[in-house]
């Protein structure tokens, strides 16, 4: 099983220990990553300023990957969602509306014919490798850990370019994964809510109010940590959980794991290999059972 890595634009630069836990991962289970050195943001930052190259760098994006004959495997949610709908767009009825893209990139020497799929890592891990494969990995027993899942808005969102996968109204995927682990999926109010991510570039306050309202049904729910797929979250609920504390005189001392980073530590994997050093709030307390 072989896909192209899309890391993005954040998880380089502020999200290692996501990078590092996937590729920790994707090994014991047998899946290859190709590295593309040529790959560039999948465009989702541009689409409120200028649709057509948002969609022109996703498309190349694509192409680079369809002329190694691969799919690809993204990490970030915003990264799926950008390219998986230029993926849905330029094969549905509005193809002819991205004929001069497709011109574009033939002008920089690729063609592109829509064979590309495009799918977060967790949607691999649930579709392709499943539940009995997962377990046969598994070294150690997450009894007793009690997680919140924090699905994000891109995992599923816009739902007809996912062709059905999950449900956006009652969700299950990532807390089906979770559960392999033996840990304990404990459910909170608001769990389907923004994380308030994309409002933190205008209006500080307001997403780190978003994160708070989120973190208080968490910590009243009882859970010991929160579990999600997306390196947006991760910057509201692990790397501004301290500023949050500051701000509010709260306390939560949360620590927040990605899922790859779950599953590794019940494969095995030593904390340094699945980046946990790397991660705000620190969880060696909390994992010292398991290390």
């Amino acid at each position: 099983m072989k896909y192209a890595l899309f890391l993005g634009c954040t998880i380089p630069a502020r999200a290692r220990n996501y990078e590092v836990s996937a590729r920790g991962v994707a090994s014991r289970l047998g899946i290859e990553f190709v590295d593309i050195k040529d790959f560039v943001c999948c465009g989702f930052p541009m689409r409120g300023i200028d649709r057509r190259s948002a969609w022109l760098m996703g498309a190349y994006n694509l192409a680079l990957v369809e002329e190694k004959g691969l799919d690809i495997c993204t990490l970030c949610s915003s990264c799926t969602s950008a390219l998986t709908e230029v993926v849905h767009s330029m094969g549905s009825s509005h193809a002819e509306e991205h004929a001069d893209m497709l011109t574009s990139l033939q002008k920089m020497g690729f063609q592109y014919s829509g064979r590309v799929k495009v799918r977060h890592i967790a949607r691999i891990l649930f579709e392709e490798i499943g539940k009995e494969k997962i377990k046969k990995t598994l070294e150690k027993d997450l009894s007793g850990l009690k997680v919140a899942v924090h699905y994000g808005c891109h995992y599923f969102k816009p739902s007809e370019v996912y062709d059905g996968f999950d449900d956006p109204e009652v969700p299950y995927t990532i807390e089906e994964l979770v559960r392999h682990t033996g840990a304990e999926v404990v459910d909170y109010p608001g769990k389907k809510r923004c994380c308030g991510g994309p409002v933190l570039p205008v209006e500080e306050k307001v997403a780190l109010t978003l994160a708070k309202q989120k973190l208080d049904d968490i910590k009243e729910a009882g859970a010991d940590l929160i579990c999600l797929v997306c390196p947006f979250c991760a910057l509201m609920y692990d790397g501004n959980q301290k500023g949050i504390e500051a701000e509010f005189q709260e306390t939560y001392n949360l620590p927040v794991l990605y899922l790859t980073q779950l599953l590794g530590i019940a494969m095995g994997i030593d904390r340094k290999s699945l980046g946990l050093n790397l991660n705000v709030v620190k969880t060696k307390k909390l994992l010292e059972r398991f290390y």
